[in-house]
């Protein structure tokens, strides 16, 4: 990202030298976690199109690419793009309460190269600002109905897997010193999202799993920016329920944040800022900005006192970045058009 010219705010130089303007892409949206049997060459072959195409699914939000046979070769390919890879052993649960281990091909792509062919194809683009979804699993296994149980461990690393491989940030609830959580767990099974956070939205996932005879139902509530969903799935493998539920919240969660092809382009919008009152204020604002996945370059039209004019070049359509701009918490549009007010 650009951002022109520095000459206007000579005095706040130093301090916008340090930015980093990288600063804005999550960076394991271009890793990929493939796991292998070993470290063999043909193994390596194997995996490395694996590891692009979740990379492609990270930051387009799509898992079926029927629409695209050109990402075949693209896959083929897929070592052309890396930057580097390696090995690691991970831990895990088992059903049966035992630990397993696996051994995984990390692979990190080029964000340069990746974007240029999600561009070329004209998929669409996941936003990658994703607010970290809260999940709360409660399992009732008929003999008992629990927050996050010790002994289904496994079935937590599942979803945890799920999430991490479509690049949706999680959080896990934690208990207090006694193993209390503070809610009350009939809120949690009736998926009442709400109460979780009184007002606002709760970007957050209730999972009730409910075992009747050898089968699971899982029923989800899904509360994300504002927008609600709820399901259920039925399954005897209860890692299979869950697993298919989350890849559906993820879904669900990129369809309404992403921009279509159709929208996607070259655009300038001019904004101004208040509130700007010192060279932190500056240098918030500007860092703000810079995070904003949709802008590309930033330049300064004009400066007065308190005030700042930018001219910002997006890679979509100006609403979108409105849109990004009302959930961000560090800018408040005011009643005129074009003009925002920083936030304390």
């Amino acid at each position: 990202m650009k951002i022109l010219p520095f000459a206007i705010f000579a005095l706040f130089l130093v301090p916008l030298l340090s930015l980093d303007p990288l600063q804005a892409a999550p960076p394991n949206l271009y890793l990929g976690s493939v796991t292998v049997a070993d470290q063999s060459p043909a193994e390596q072959a194997r995996a490395m199109p694996l590891a692009l195409a979740q990379v492609v699914q990270k930051l387009t939000g799509l898992t079926d690419f029927g629409e695209y046979p050109e990402l075949e070769q693209a896959f083929e390919n897929a070592r052309s793009l890396a930057i580097t890879f390696y090995y690691r052993k991970r831990a895990f649960s088992l059903p049966d309460g035992n630990e397993g281990e696996e051994l995984r091909l990390l692979v990190e792509f080029s964000p340069t190269a990746v974007d240029s062919l999600t561009q070329a194809m004209r998929m669409p683009i996941w936003n990658p600002t994703r607010p970290p979804l809260t999940v709360w699993l409660v399992i009732d296994d008929g003999l008992s109905r629990r927050i996050l149980p010790i002994d289904f461990e496994y079935a937590w690393q599942r979803l945890a897997d799920v999430a991490e491989a479509r690049g949706m940030p999680v959080i896990r609830p934690q208990p207090d010193s006694d193993g209390a959580y503070p809610v009350d767990p009939q809120l949690l099974w009736g998926g009442y999202t709400e109460e979780l956070v009184g007002s606002g939205p709760a970007d957050a996932l209730l999972i009730a799993a409910l075992r009747e005879g050898p089968e699971w139902t899982v029923r989800m509530n899904l509360d994300y920016s504002g927008n609600k969903w709820s399901w259920r799935n039925r399954d005897t493998d209860l890692q299979t329920a869950l697993t298919e539920g989350m890849d559906q919240a993820v879904n669900d969660i990129a369809s309404a944040n992403s921009i279509a092809a159709a929208d996607q382009g070259k655009s300038s919008y001019i904004i101004t800022v208040t509130g700007i009152t010192s060279g932190n204020d500056y240098v918030r604002c500007l860092t703000y900005l810079q995070k904003v996945s949709l802008v590309t370059e930033v330049r300064v039209v004009q400066a007065g006192p308190g005030r700042v004019q930018f001219e910002l070049i997006l890679n979509a359509l100006p609403e979108y970045f409105l849109s990004a701009v009302a959930t961000g918490g560090t800018l408040v549009s005011s009643a005129k058009n074009g003009e925002y007010s920083l936030l304390p």
